[in-house]
């Protein structure tokens, strides 16, 4: 049966041996070390370069981490709001259609280019027709709005007082849409009054005037 050699090792010389590796060393000159020390060095040194960036990622990855919980918060709020918009989606289609109406009906009270002189017309006749006498009625300048345009009349009747409060009656039961501003009563002679006012009167543009008043009003929408 062979025999297995003892291995005689000296740990105690093996141990001051690489004790005397670590004396007198020159901090400011590593590469003249012995290679132990270096090693351990090296060693040493990727060691907290390492945990360096693993902080640096770790901090770095809780930031993202907080800015994802951030939007997730943002979309589930997101997603609430379009959540009951979709649920109510069938009542939102109704409330529109009921403002489309509405819209449509304003609309139909604001006469065309062509009826402005019929609705002028009609003032006249209100006034007429409750025995006022007209001492003045001139149609201004008209100012042009995105969807609308706006006449403005300055006019001066004279009558008695139930006749003048008539006539405001009648303008406003028009079928279109008449504002009486600015108004001025006064006595004038025989128990008659004066009223002075601005009569305004509204009318929807044409198709045509919409493009040229859009082109010409800078960042109006398309």
């Amino acid at each position: 049966m062979a025999t297995v050699p003892k291995l005689n090792v000296n740990t105690a010389a093996l141990q001051e041996k690489l004790q005397a590796q670590f004396k007198n060393l020159n901090p400011n000159d590593p590469p003249s070390w012995p290679a132990l020390p270096r090693y351990l060095l090296c060693v040493a040194v990727t060691l907290a370069v390492l945990a360096a960036l693993w902080f640096v990622w770790l901090s770095n990855s809780d930031e993202e981490f907080k800015t994802e919980q951030t939007k997730e918060v943002g979309l589930r709020e997101d997603y609430k709001k379009k959540l009951a918009q979709a649920v109510n989606l069938d009542a939102l289609r109704k409330q529109r259609e009921q403002v489309q109406q509405y819209v449509t009906q304003l609309e139909k009270q604001l006469p065309s280019k062509a009826e402005m002189d019929a609705l002028l017309s009609d003032i006249n006749q209100a006034g007429l027709g409750r025995s006022l006498l007209f001492e003045s009625f001139r149609p201004g300048s008209v100012s042009v709005k995105e969807y609308y345009a706006e006449l403005p009349i300055a006019l001066r009747v004279t009558g008695r007082y139930h006749d003048i409060g008539a006539f405001a009656s009648d303008i406003a039961n028009l079928s279109r849409i008449v504002t009486l501003n600015n108004l001025s009563i006064g006595p004038v002679k025989d128990g008659t009054l004066a009223m002075d006012a601005t009569a305004k009167t509204f009318r929807y543009l044409d198709a045509d005037e919409v493009a040229a008043q859009r082109k010409a009003v800078p960042g109006a929408k398309k």
